[in-house]
């Protein structure tokens, strides 16, 4: 598979607290990557590493060596335009924030504020997300009403919707499904089967069987290192490291 993102050699610390140690793996390109591991194990901090979310850190003195490469190029390289790279590099945070406005404002909003004028293409593009995100079907005739009417599935869908609208290449998924019912789960769990034909995608999993029913490329972390990286469907089979096979058998975590 062809590598969308490079990890380098990358250790991240906070004050005095080391939250990733020399982590080095790719993320292939348009496949389902999962970070998985018990509490503190440098899931979160690594998938907003790749995005730089964590350069808003506040009061926090901050250390990041290695490099993350996107397209063989170092995101933390001088002159880097980060508001760029964080509508190439979308996020989707566990716990859904819709804006509060309708449901239609809530796609169109960041595509206003990146100069989309079109009403046409607004549309277009409205339409598009809540499809993608496996909504449409359910809100196309309330468009116009306020997002915080949805229930706690449908404003997850309708966030993941406001990601894609922007036409991303990367989707950042942290713990996206947390909250939500079996069946809320199961239709985000299948959009992304769907959206990883035209995006890579990087999750973060409320379980260890959500890992293993997702992911193409597993990626196990432990006390802020990475113990071991393989297909999904070997990893979760067959693991190389005893602390893997520890984990995912539910002996400890």
């Amino acid at each position: 598979m062809v590598a969308k993102l490079s990890i380098k050699n990358l250790t991240f610390s906070y004050n005095d607290t080391t939250a990733l140690r020399d982590v080095t793996f790719d993320i292939p390109e348009k496949a389902i990557t999962v970070l998985f591991g018990p509490a503190h194990s440098g899931k979160s901090t690594l998938l907003r590493c790749l995005n730089r979310l964590n350069d808003l850190i506040e009061q926090e003195e901050t250390k990041l060596e290695g490099q993350i490469l996107l397209d063989g190029k170092d995101i933390y390289a001088a002159g880097v335009d980060v508001t760029e790279l964080r509508r190439r590099v979308g996020m989707v945070f566990a716990v859904p924030i819709p804006l509060p406005m309708t449901i239609r404002d809530n796609l169109t909003y960041g595509l206003r504020m990146r100069g989309e004028r079109r009403p046409g293409r607004l549309n277009e593009l409205v339409e598009q997300g809540l499809r993608q995100a496996a909504l449409w079907d359910e809100v196309k005739d309330r468009l116009d009403e306020p997002a915080f009417r949805l229930s706690g599935g449908q404003q997850q869908r309708l966030c993941l919707a406001r990601t894609l609208a922007l036409e991303p290449e990367v989707v950042l998924l942290d713990n996206p499904t947390s909250g939500l019912d079996p069946l809320s789960t199961a239709k985000v769990e299948a959009s992304l089967q769907v959206l990883k034909a035209d995006y890579t995608i990087v999750l973060v999993p409320h379980s260890v069987q959500q890992a293993a029913r997702t992911a193409d490329l597993a990626v196990f972390l432990l006390g802020s290192e990475l113990v071991e990286a393989g297909p999904g469907s070997d990893l979760f089979i067959k693991p190389r490291d005893q602390r893997t096979e520890d984990y995912v058998t539910g002996r400890f975590g």
